[in-house]
């Protein structure tokens, strides 16, 4: 009875404690009497908990400020030094792998052009590695001195891989990577931990059901929808880019006929552009730089092919995401990646018309249309967020996996 007693009080210690703490990681609280307003927790469990917090180097004070009739309140911090995550995006063109503060403000970064479907997955893990040295090489530290390693994939995450788009099934990429980090790193959809980033530190920060959507040469989703005290948010993944639009449409890399992803990937642009009257050889190779001179030669110089072909990609875009906002009422719908911040930057108005005009009204009104905010890392800082969702719900506990 005496054991079973102390583990509850043990559990229950760090159950608070990893509630507090992840109250003033994601913003809701910046000071003691919030936390107890906030959680519910006594006042001596709130100093006890914010004392640990703070001897263990996770959290320190950061200033005052008044309070009405009282005395001003000492306010709280999370300390970027406590340490760092990694964090990998594998991408059909390149791997990325991003060095954060546990804040997950960016500290380095390497990138390694690779076509990743057409390398072993050893090989790829290998490079992962190698990548990862490079980075944790420049703060002075070794991959064992991480508190983890977050790597998002365009797949089923976990223990195996199902990716198609990589041409991989049950590949076990976390026990491929143990080894050579010394522990197992957090492996999920890229999607979901992009939408996880956003709902973090992104555009969809603040909302109640929030739709990510990203767009690269393939196209993938997360709904992230508040759940428990402040609106914290669970992320899932949404195979939106296979929803079929066209029962007699072209074949997806999936291997059905007429995927949504076969008219707004980057590649799907590429090749209706190449179809189209009056369209002209690129200068530029890769379909990164491809995509990012289509985009100028229709918003800069308003060639008539190009033009055709986006507004075209802006059609099923918007009825895209018209079905979203129908199937799920978002409040907010973020398009993320690498071609989702060049297919806003020409189309955004057009997609929102488009949207407005299929959807269901009185669920369009409830949803905001927006860019996403984390730039050209947000692919890494997705995937940095799964070790530190789990370094959260463990109370800061160090020792990744």
């Amino acid at each position: 009875m005496t054991t079973r007693t102390q583990k509850t009080t043990r559990d229950l210690r760090w159950h608070n404690r990893a509630d507090l703490l992840t109250r003033l990681y994601l913003g809701e609280c910046t000071n003691r009497n919030d936390l107890a307003s906030t959680s519910g927790l006594s006042a001596a469990t709130i100093s006890n908990v914010v004392s640990d917090l703070i001897a263990d180097g996770l959290v320190g004070e950061n200033g005052s400020q008044s309070s009405a009739g009282g005395r001003p309140r000492s306010l709280l911090r999370v300390l970027p030094d406590f340490g760092y995550v990694v964090g990998v995006d594998i991408a059909e063109t390149a791997i990325r792998v991003g060095l954060f503060d546990w804040t997950l403000e960016p500290i380095a970064e390497e990138v390694r052009s690779v076509a990743t479907a057409q390398v072993p997955p050893q090989k790829v893990a290998d490079q992962i590695l190698s990548e990862i040295a490079a980075v944790t090489a420049r703060v002075g530290i070794t991959p064992a001195g991480l508190l983890g390693v977050g790597v998002g994939v365009p797949g089923a995450g976990g223990a195996v891989i199902h990716a198609p788009t990589l041409g991989w099934s049950a590949v076990p990429l976390a026990g491929l990577l143990r080894d050579g980090l010394g522990f197992a790193p957090e492996v999920d959809n890229g999607a979901m931990a992009l939408g996880q980033a956003e709902v973090w530190r992104g555009a969809a920060r603040g909302s109640e059901r929030a739709v990510t959507l990203l767009l690269g040469i393939g196209a993938g989703g997360a709904l992230s929808m508040a759940a428990g005290p402040g609106g914290r948010a669970r992320s899932f993944t949404l195979e939106w880019g296979h929803t079929v639009v066209d029962l007699d449409g072209p074949t997806c890399r999936c291997g059905a006929r007429g995927c949504l992803e076969t008219y707004i990937g980057a590649e799907a642009i590429l090749a209706r552009y190449a179809a189209t009257r009056g369209s002209t050889p690129f200068a530029t190779e890769g379909v990164v730089e491809q995509l990012t001179e289509l985009v100028d030669r229709a918003v800069q110089h308003r060639e008539p092919a190009a033009r055709t072909v986006l507004d075209t990609t802006a059609g099923y875009l918007g009825a895209g995401i018209s079905n979203l906002i129908n199937l799920v009422a978002p409040d907010r719908v973020i398009i993320s990646g690498w071609a989702g911040a060049l297919l806003c930057q020409a189309l955004l108005p057009a997609i929102r018309l488009i949207a407005r005009r299929h959807a269901l009204p009185y669920l369009f009104e409830l949803a905001r249309i927006e860019p996403g905010e984390l730039g050209h890392t947000s692919g890494t800082l997705g995937a940095a967020t799964l070790p530190v969702a789990r370094l959260l719900a463990d109370g800061g506990r160090r020792g990744p996996g």
